[in-house]
Formats: structure tokens, sequence, C-alpha cells
């Protein structure tokens, strides 16, 4: 096939995750002043979009508390610097069961199951451009965890986005996840000019060989936008993959915590070196502002506190 460059690209930041990597290096953030500080020096390095979960302050575990998400969302929109704000809506569906032998009932450690109102509450009351929505249910990495999300769920989740006016970042993580998100459009669930993340490298979704990287972004409709990432010791390559199979990039803490062997990597180090690659390539880098009108983007102000 022909080489389809993209010549103007934006940069995402996954900033912190909710993997269990707080442990593993200093640089991941807990607090919600070290996500957003750490946010704030993504974009400062080149990133357009910042991709935030939240965790326990003290812990590092992941955390979906509202008022977390309020106080990054509020801290990044005070900073003198602009980004466009995207805010996980994956919390909420994690199911660990039992043995082998005795599934059922669930293992209570690590499992959280909420309604769709509720994993979407924190998107309700912080209104950022873009919340992602994993498009499929599949088993992620530890033996007995299963990410759940259901066809009704996601019909569910995707029309609250869709109502609020904030653009989901479909997350897809095999080409059945596009096959669904393809559905979800023409259900008019979602809108027709979707955003959609390649997740490569994930146990066990998508391997992240080329020739199952290319079968995704063929599976991609051309009015679509696209960005793509791997995991680990493949996230710069993909930055160059995605580039020249016409997508967009993304980095970050999330996915990779090292800048090179024996060196723990900060975000904005993360984006930078993408940044170089990009720029290396010959294509330009798109700033906020641009990503919004690229992406039919608003930005906006969280709903007012109860008091």
């Amino acid at each position: 096939m022909p080489l389809a460059m993209n010549r103007e690209v934006f940069i995402t930041c996954a900033v912190t995750g909710s993997g269990g990597t707080q442990d593993r290096s200093p640089h991941v953030p807990r607090s919600p002043k070290q996500i957003a500080d750490s946010a704030i020096d993504a974009a400062k390095a080149g990133a357009a979009i910042v991709h935030c979960h939240v965790r326990d302050p003290e812990t590092g575990k992941p955390r979906r508390d509202v008022h977390l998400y309020r106080e990054v969302t509020e801290r990044i929109r005070e900073a003198n610097v602009d980004v466009v704000l995207n805010l996980t809506a994956g919390m909420g569906g994690d199911m660990v069961f039992g043995s082998p032998e005795a599934p059922l009932p669930l293992n209570e450690k690590g499992t959280d199951m909420g309604g769709a109102t509720n994993r979407m509450e924190h998107v309700r009351q912080c209104l950022p451009e873009i919340c992602t929505l994993d498009c499929g249910t599949m088993n992620f990495a530890e033996a007995d965890y299963v990410m759940t999300n259901t066809p009704g769920m996601l019909r569910a989740m995707g029309g609250m986005m869709t109502a609020l006016g904030v653009k989901p970042e479909i997350e897809a993580f095999d080409t059945g996840h596009l096959w669904f998100a393809k559905q979800l459009v023409e259900e008019k669930v979602l809108n027709a000019d979707a955003l959609v993340q390649l997740c490569m490298g994930v146990p066990w979704g998508a391997p992240d060989d080329l020739n199952t990287f290319m079968a995704m972004v063929n599976n991609v409709p051309s009015t679509w936008n696209w960005s793509a990432f791997s995991i680990g010791r493949n996230q710069m390559a993909y930055a160059a993959a995605a580039v020249l199979a016409g997508g967009n990039v993304r980095v970050g803490l999330e996915d990779n915590l090292w800048l090179d062997k024996g060196v723990l990597a900060t975000n904005a180090q993360l984006v930078e070196r993408a940044a170089s690659i990009v720029t290396n390539l010959g294509a330009r880098i798109l700033g906020p502002e641009e990503v919004r009108k690229k992406l039919n983007l608003t930005k906006r102000a969280p709903i007012a506190a109860a008091a």
C-alpha cells in the first residue's frame, strides 16, 4: 500500500493511567496537584491533549472519585498553558473472578463495577473536551481480570457523552472494537466525525506487530481521526509508525515508564522525544486550538460545585 503520512500531527500525553506503576517510578504522579503539574509540563513540551486518570494521593492506587477529577480539571484549566483535556471514562468496569474452579463470587479486591450514570458523573461535572470510551470487553493482562464494557453499557455511556457535547475517544484494543464503534455511529449513538485511539500491545488485545497494526488502521473509516500507541519499549517506534500510517501520536507514563534503557522518564521528556520524532519525519505539530478546530471540540468550564 502507498505511504499515507500525516503531515499535521497532534500529540496526546497519557499522564498517569490506572495500572500498578506508582511504585515503579517516582515520576508517576499520584495527587491531583502532581497529575495536573505533570499534564501542564507535558503541554509545555508539545502535547496538545492530556489524557488523565486519578489516583489515591497516598497509595497511588487507581480511584474514580469526582472530587479528585474536579481538582485535576480545575488546576489544569487555571494554568498559564492551553491544552485539550481528555478524562478517562474507563473506570468502573473492572471485574475480577475467583479461582478457575470457583469463579463466583467475584473477588472483591479489584472488582469495581458501576452503572453508566455513575461511571459518567465526573465527565458530567468536569465537562472535558474529550473522554474515553473503551469500546469492548477483554481479558486484560492479569489472570482473572476482565475489562467489562457490554454493548448496552457502551450505548448508554456513548449516548451520554454525545448529549453532554463531550467527544468520545473510542479506545480500540482489537478489530472487533472498531466494528462495534462503527455500529454506534450507524445507530447515531456517536456522531459521524468519530475519534479513535488504537491501543496496541496491551495483553490480551491486539499485538503490536505491524501487520496487526495496519489491519487496525485499515478498519478506521477515512472520515475519522485517529491516534495510536504501543506500551513499553515500542512506545517511540509507534510514534513514528502512527505518523507514517496517517495518524496521530500518544505517549506518556500510562503506557511506558522509560526514556532510555535504565533511565526513568517524565511525561514531558516522553512528549519531547515524540515531538522530535514527528518533526524529524517532516510533520508539523498541532497546538491545542488547532486540535479543537480539527476535532470540533468545545472548551468549557466545569459545572458549579454543589454548595
